[in-house]
Parts: structure tokens; C-alpha cells; sequence
């Protein structure tokens, strides 16, 4: 069951910033906090890989700042969430051979993280009077939440 939990809360951390959830998953795997050894997610543990996504997370927290970026809810941005989140959820269930219900723990994840995640962040930019407040406290919630995540499976 832990296993489902941390899959659909990486989602969720997919739904709020989808880079995060893929860096916090890929330097888990590099740590050998998860054993993706001979599977088909192995590149998730190689260095490389965990640097470019650490590069494209930090890229996602300063493009997210910016009036230009579309919402999270337009159809590329949320299936790319969508698909980081299974991809992420079925990293947790490779060493138990769960991957596929892991993978679709993910997706339930990121779709609520996507979508409660924009009212959220609505609400909060609305009471603060600004977004770009509410922006760094979701940055800091998906951060703080990652590294949650990856603690938990340490």
C-alpha cells in the first residue's frame, strides 16, 4: 500500500511542478533508494540523467514566474504532467513488480496535483493579492514535498 501512496503523491507533485517530481524520483534511483536496476526506468539512476532533470526543474521554476507560460491545465502542459506523474508513480513500483498500478497511482496523482493545484494557487494569489507569492510557496510546497517523497523511500 506505501507503495501506491508514494506513487500518487509524487503525481500530485507532477500535477504542481512536473520537472520537480522527475528530479526528486531520478536522484532517488541514482542514491539506490529505489532499485530500478535492469528495468526499463534504469536511465532514471544514472547521474547524467539526474543533473539534466535537476537543471530542467530549476528551468521550470523560473519559466513558471513568467506571464508568458501557459496554464497548467492546457492540453500539452497536462499531459505532460500526466506523464511524468505515471512514469514517476511506476518508478516506486518496479522493485515490487507494481509498476502499472503504480504508473496509474501517478496519473490519479497528477491529475488532482494539476488541477487542485491551480485552484489552489488561484486562491492563494487572490488572498496574497499577487501570483508571483503564491508561485514561490507552491515551488516550496512541491520542493519540500519531493524531498519528503525521497526521504520516505530512503
Amino acid at each position: 500500500m506505501t507503495v501506491y501512496v508514494l506513487a500518487f503523491v509524487i503525481g500530485v507533485i507532477a500535477g504542481l511542478r512536473s520537472m520537480t517530481a522527475f528530479a526528486a524520483i531520478s536522484w532517488a534511483a541514482y542514491f539506490g533508494w529505489v532499485n530500478l536496476g535492469g528495468s526499463w526506468l534504469e536511465f532514471l539512476g544514472s547521474i547524467w540523467t539526474a543533473s539534466i532533470l535537476t537543471l530542467l526543474a530549476l528551468g521550470e521554476l523560473v519559466t513558471d514566474q513568467l506571464p508568458s507560460t501557459p496554464s497548467r491545465t492546457v492540453p500539452v502542459q497536462f499531459g505532460g504532467r500526466i506523464f511524468v506523474g505515471a512514469v514517476a508513480g511506476a518508478a516506486f513500483g518496479v522493485p515490487s513488480h507494481v509498476w502499472l498500478m503504480s504508473a496509474l497511482a501517478g496519473v490519479v496523482g497528477a491529475v488532482a496535483g494539476t488541477l487542485v493545484g491551480k485552484e489552489f494557487r488561484m486562491w492563494l494569489a487572490g488572498a496574497l493579492k499577487a501570483d508571483r507569492p503564491a508561485a514561490f510557496i507552491e515551488d516550496a510546497i512541491a520542493i519540500c514535498a519531493a524531498c519528503l517523497v525521497a526521504l520516505a523511500i530512503s
